[in-house]
């Protein structure tokens, strides 16, 4: 058994990492349409209205609108679709899965004091999947432009000396050496090199010039990637009711995530003049994470049959640890020569801090009394603000521009209603959400809408929906070099049965 090798990449030194950018940032800092069927088939139109499990991780007042102790259990059926172009070609990808969503309780205390003005008190916890990164494409097609220009960028500049191995020195050895004392750049440059892929403009080991054993053309490229992991949360509540018309609730939010990716390109090309006609590429990254954050929260009665509700949320603080490897192998028609640099290193990266920004909700519902209700929520979020730490590092010093410079404040608007029939309701719901992307061309605007039902058994509460949400996006294969976006037409929907009792 092959032994695996271990290395801490320098974070100064790790210009244009792929790790820690400014995509990251943006999956960290976003979250799905997830909880209880009820809250999913009226798209989480819940800000107002409380008495839900999920509608806790909303506005932590909503506790307090439970009458007595409950708990809710919540399964999701989830289908992705991704419709890719590249170029001339069109790939799809269809991935589907059953996810534990949500699970929850509360417990009410009411007051059997007449004189006081606090009616109950409530404690509750909920644990919730704010976003799933399960995702899968693959971009194929044919370009003008070669993977070998990311090998040049990070190797123009290097020295020669250091991407040559020296006697009794091997692959591994050197890799590790780079990336102890020079960083991921470095590391790239040294597997262009030793993959054939550049050459040095000049044998002087002080040579920092390289140029391309591929010729210009056109390249046939196929670029997979497969991600997997969660972004999950685990809200501890506390609440109370003052008199008959407010409500007010706290979070103490532990979050946590996990996000493993894998990428793969494979490009072959034969053009005149090339010394390199196929190249596989391999990256994996994986990270791990923790992050804590508030939630404070209102509901009023303004009148028997409407509430607002106001709701902040501070941003989250993360705290993340990666770890990556790479391989790749290069193949030569003129030679016959198949090359593989497997360097069998995992790059340790020091952990880092993220920092993802607050939100604003405000919300309005109207009650018809037992017959039904109509909900509103509006949400404003900055992703402008997001901050990888320290902020004084060079590399987050120049990722935090780009992301102050690229992403902006993002609005969310919710609509939900339901109609009572007896022990029968019926639901539904839609909602809007903004790109983060100043351009809106990275990451389009969201549109979803949800239907459901549900059926009271009376010490049962049964719940099922259905919800769908489209948007565009087109992401950058690599962040250098080759720099080619895919457009991917991405559509999500879920199956959502919940089942809620007294405790």
């Amino acid at each position: 058994m092959k032994k695996l090798y271990f290395t801490v990449i320098a974070l100064a030194a790790m210009t244009f990492s792929q790790a820690q950018d400014i995509t990251d940032a943006v999956r960290y800092s976003s979250d799905q349409l997830s909880g209880t069927a009820r809250y999913r088939a009226m798209s989480g139109a819940f800000g107002a209205l409380g008495g839900d499990l999920s509608a806790i991780s909303i506005n932590p007042a909503g506790s307090a609108i439970f009458l007595s102790s409950a708990a809710t259990v919540t399964l999701s059926y989830n289908n992705r679709q991704n419709d890719t172009r590249y170029f001339n070609g069109v790939t799809s990808n269809n991935d589907s899965d059953v996810y534990f969503d949500q699970a929850g309780a509360v417990l009410v205390f009411n007051s059997t004091n007449e004189n006081t003005p606090w009616k109950k008190f409530v404690l509750g916890v909920n644990y919730s999947q704010n976003n799933s990164f399960d995702d899968s494409f693959v971009a194929q097609g044919s370009s003008s432009n070669s993977i070998d220009n990311y090998f040049l960028d990070y190797a123009n500049g290097v020295p020669l000396g250091l991407l040559e191995t020296i006697d009794n020195e091997s692959v591994t050895d050197l890799y590790l050496f780079l990336g102890e004392n020079e960083g991921f750049g470095a590391q790239q440059a040294f597997l262009g090199f030793q993959g054939f892929i550049i050459n040095p403009d000049d044998s002087d080991p002080n040579n920092t010039s390289y140029t391309s054993n591929i010729a210009s053309g056109n390249f046939d490229q196929q670029y997979s990637y497969i991600g997997t992991g969660l972004n999950g949360k685990f809200a501890f509540n506390f609440s109370t009711k003052y008199q008959d018309f407010l409500h007010l609730g706290i979070n103490l939010n532990a979050h946590f995530l996990n996000y493993d990716r894998a990428t793969r390109l494979v490009e072959q090309n034969s053009n005149n003049g090339s010394e390199t006609n196929e190249i596989i590429f391999s990256n994996n990254l994986s990270t791990t994470g923790n992050g804590f954050s508030l939630q404070l929260g209102t509901i009023a009665n303004v009148t028997e049959n409407i509430r607002l509700g106001l709701t902040y949320d501070t941003p989250t603080w993360f705290l993340i640890e990666e770890q990556t490897t790479q391989r790749l192998e290069t193949f030569s028609d003129e030679f016959s020569d198949r090359v593989t640099v497997n360097p069998n290193v995992v790059n340790v990266y020091p952990d880092y801090r993220l920092k993802t920004p607050g939100k604003l909700t405000g919300s309005l519902a109207v009650l018809f009394g037992d017959h039904g209700l109509i909900s509103f929520d509006y949400s404003y979020k900055d992703f402008s603000n997001t901050e990888l730490r320290p902020p004084n590092d060079p590399e987050f010093v120049f990722q935090n521009n780009l992301i102050s410079d690229n992403l902006k404040a993002a609005s969310t608007y919710k609509i939900g209603g339901e109609y009572r029939i007896e022990n029968w309701s019926l639901r539904g719901g839609y909602r809007f959400e903004e790109s983060p992307y100043e351009n809106e061309i990275t990451l389009g605007d969201l549109n979803g809408y949800s239907a459901g039902f549900g059926y009271d058994f009376g010490s049962i509460k049964a719940d099922l929906s259905y919800d769908h949400s489209s948007r565009t996006d087109n992401p950058q294969l690599y962040q250098v070099g080759l720099t080619n976006t895919a457009n991917i037409q991405r559509d999500f929907s879920s199956v959502v049965l919940s089942l809620s009792f007294g405790i």
